[in-house]
């Protein structure tokens, strides 16, 4: 202080420096995932992953339309739903039929969002898959996936509206495996279709996106799954070391469903449990 002082330092006045104030920052917001006043189609929507997937886009607010050919099935769900609080209706609808479909999409209008979720499997070695069995996979798993695709990109076009399509592949759309031929068929199938529409629709600002599960405990997988043998060969295939349940994929479906993908098109959203990373 006495240096100070003997050099004329005034130290009053240097604690009047002005600072420099820090800037105001915005903080971006984390986009919603909420589906209100939006409209959801989920075909397959009577057991497993359908039913997650109408659950899910109920939950976050959307009217979800459920169809399948299993009215006692989707009805149940339906019902489910809206005693949840939620807005569900079940439609019968087999979209292997074309016209079936073209009168369904005449009858409901848009839809803001599409889970393509309807789909089979029927494991076998080459040699013993009937003609008749590629057939009615390849039908189901991707003629009908592209005619219900179309059905809703048509209406939202019409609609100047954008929106969401997700298409339900697999794991098993991007590997190989035994038995597995024409079902990996079908889903390579799918990812491609699904690029291609994400150029084509892009302009429209309709994405267009596949969720890829692993083995989901479903009424579909159960019989395999039963077979300690090959549940345990499916586990060690999985990093995160088990099978997936249908609340694993929920999220991907708002994910994908909703604003907060509102960049991702032609993307392949994995819930592999670590499957593909090797």
């Amino acid at each position: 202080m006495a240096n100070a002082m003997s050099r004329g330092i005034n130290l009053s006045r240097r604690s009047s420096v002005k600072f420099p104030r820090s800037p105001q920052v915005k903080l971006p917001r984390t986009p919603s995932t909420r589906l209100d006043h939006r409209r959801a189609l989920v075909t397959g929507a009577g057991r497993g992953i359908g039913v997650a997937a109408a659950a899910a886009l109920a939950e976050q607010g959307a009217e979800v339309i459920l169809t399948a050919r299993t009215d006692h099935e989707i009805g149940a769900v339906a019902q489910a739903i809206r005693n949840a609080g939620g807005r569900a209706q079940a439609v019968s609808l087999d979209v292997t039929d074309a016209a079936a479909c073209d009168a369904f999409f005449r009858a409901q209008g848009v839809f803001d969002v599409l889970v393509n979720n309807a789909g089979m499997n029927r494991p076998a070695p080459l040699m013993e898959t009937s003609d008749a069995s590629i057939e009615e996979v390849f039908s189901l798993n991707v003629l009908a996936a592209y005619r219900i695709a179309r059905g809703v990109a048509v209406g939202l076009i019409a609609a100047g509206r954008g929106g969401s399509i997700i298409n339900m592949s697999s794991q098993m759309g991007h590997v190989g495996g035994p038995n597995r031929t024409v079902y990996c068929g079908t889903k390579h199938a799918i990812e491609g279709m699904t690029k291609a529409l994400a150029w084509e629709l892009g302009p429209q600002q309709i994405r267009v996106n596949t969720l890829c599960p692993t083995f989901i405990e479903t009424p579909m997988t159960s019989p395999m799954l039963h077979d300690e043998f090959f549940r345990q060969r499916v586990v060690e295939r999985i990093a995160l070391g088990r099978i997936g349940t249908v609340e694993d994929v929920m999220g991907g479906i708002v994910f994908l469903a909703s604003s907060a993908s509102a960049l991702v098109t032609g993307s392949a959203l994995m819930i592999d449990g670590g499957w593909t990373a090797q």
